[in-house]
């Protein structure tokens, strides 16, 4: 499977291309531009030079010609000197002035051309290049062509100096000064996709308990906003959706509540009988069934306040004198045992009561008669529910929690919505839950929930109900 690679990845890789690609062809745009320049330069030099030659060179009344360089420009063209050389040609193309000893033509002449001819060659041999320029000039009537020369492997020229030592190093200079651009790229690509990240950060919160946040608009990039805009739409039909089914579930358990408290009492006037406590147990289990769906409807849309705090001791004080009439009655026992001080944690009172009460009723469930369901307060933050009935399966300590599940489709007594509803009330505290075996038979439900602090040092007190 291929991995998927970054937007910004990706463009820091093909920066790095282009970043490569560009050092190579600058270096060959700096070369040409250097030379064309240097051309350019020395061109117009050897245009200086061949009027030096132009203004000094005159015909003389006895035939020949008189040139009178100056002291400057003969010492500059002199063979000692070795790196700049001239020739001029008469209109009979006889070479009547030079400064080399084989009185030879520096180029070639082409009688058609016109104006400072370029010029370009190899001395005899091969040994050395020169480059020069050649120009026609008129004096007094006569044509002579003017030809001057430089040696371009002189270590003093400027092609050696400029050209040949600047490109040598300027690899080094773009190179370093392009990776500066791309850590710059880099900066302003992460300014400019900004919008994004504090939508992602947005997007966290999105949860069944907080349909309402959608991704925010502002300075989101043209190209990414119809994308956002469209998460946002598709969110508030979810947001419809989520609502039409909670308050489905509400409505529906509350127009059962009402037949249901009909039925308990009607069953009440029945004469005592097996069939009227069977009935009575029925709608006591409906009863339970529709209290724990309106439980896990609130829960879907209910916050936890973070600067609440509870006390794990009035709280489980409560649950055991609510659960205690009922287990009397079922021929069971409730033994609370808790400390002395409250038990301080972070959460809200009334759901972590109701967690602890569906693990009560849970126990209370899978415990035969004539034994008890011990409640541990832990000065931890700690809730254990200790029942004596068969215990959980390994292979189902996960599953319980799972809405609707149930060990066998023909077990009786509930919908399989308590653990569900407890594992949610846990998760909203930033707290934990547990099974584990207990101490002789059955399971022990472990709740732990943050503590809000001084909760030590407490003495453990056992109580019965």
């Amino acid at each position: 499977m291929a991995l998927r690679k970054s937007i910004l990845s990706r463009i820091v890789a093909l920066h790095v291309v282009a970043v490569i690609v560009a050092a190579v062809l600058l270096r060959f745009v700096l070369h040409w531009s250097l030379a064309s320049d240097v051309a350019k330069l020395q061109l117009s030099t050897m245009a200086a030079q061949t009027e030096i030659f132009a203004r000094h060179l005159k015909p003389l009344s006895t035939g020949g010609w008189s040139l009178r360089l100056p002291d400057g420009v003969r010492d500059q063209y002199s063979e000692t000197y070795g790196r700049y050389a001239y020739a001029i040609i008469d209109g009979a193309g006889t070479v009547i002035f030079s400064s080399r000893a084989n009185k030879r033509p520096l180029f070639a002449i082409d009688p058609n051309e016109a104006g400072i001819v370029p010029h370009k060659a190899r001395t005899p041999g091969g040994a050395k290049t020169i480059a020069g320029a050649s120009t026609r000039e008129d004096i007094d009537g006569h044509p002579v062509w003017i030809q001057v020369a430089e040696e371009l492997s002189h270590r003093d020229v400027i092609v050696d100096d400029v050209l040949a030592s600047f490109l040598q190093q300027v690899v080094w200079i773009i190179v370093p000064v392009l990776l500066l651009l791309l850590g710059a790229d880099i900066i302003i690509f992460r300014l400019a996709i900004g919008p994004l990240h504090r939508a992602s950060d947005r997007a966290k919160h999105i949860s069944p308990t907080r349909l309402d946040v959608r991704l925010p608009t502002d300075d989101m990039p043209p190209e990414i906003l119809p994308l956002v805009e469209a998460v946002n739409q598709a969110l508030d039909r979810l947001e419809q959706g989520f609502r039409s089914q909670r308050e489905f579930s509400a409505d529906a358990a509350h127009e059962l509540r009402t037949p249901l408290a009909i039925l308990r009492t009607r069953i009440e006037t029945l004469p005592h009988s097996e069939a009227s406590r069977a009935l009575g147990r029925d709608v006591e289990n409906m009863s339970r069934v529709v209290g724990q769906l309106l439980d896990a409807t609130e829960l879907e849309t209910a916050v936890v306040d973070p600067e609440a705090v509870a006390d794990l001791h009035e709280v489980c004080v409560e649950v055991a004198e609510f659960i205690a009439p009922l287990a009397l009655k079922r021929g069971k026992s409730i033994e609370l045992t808790c400390a002395d001080e409250p038990v301080l944690v972070k959460g809200n009172a009334e759901m972590i009561r109701r967690a602890t009460r569906n693990l009560v009723e849970n126990a209370l469930h899978h415990t035969p008669e004539g034994t008890a369901i011990e409640i541990i307060v832990g000065p931890d933050g700690s809730i254990s529910v200790i029942d004596n009935g068969d215990g959980v399966p390994l292979a189902d300590r996960e599953a319980i929690f799972q809405r609707f599940w149930r060990r066998s489709s023909r077990a009786s007594g509930g919908a399989g919505l308590g653990l569900s509803i407890v594992k949610k009330i846990v998760e909203a505290h930033f707290g934990s839950i547990a099974v584990e075996d207990g101490p002789g038979r059955g399971a022990s439900f472990i709740m732990r929930f943050p503590l809000a602090g001084g909760a030590s040092g407490q003495t453990i007190m056992p109580a019965e109900i």
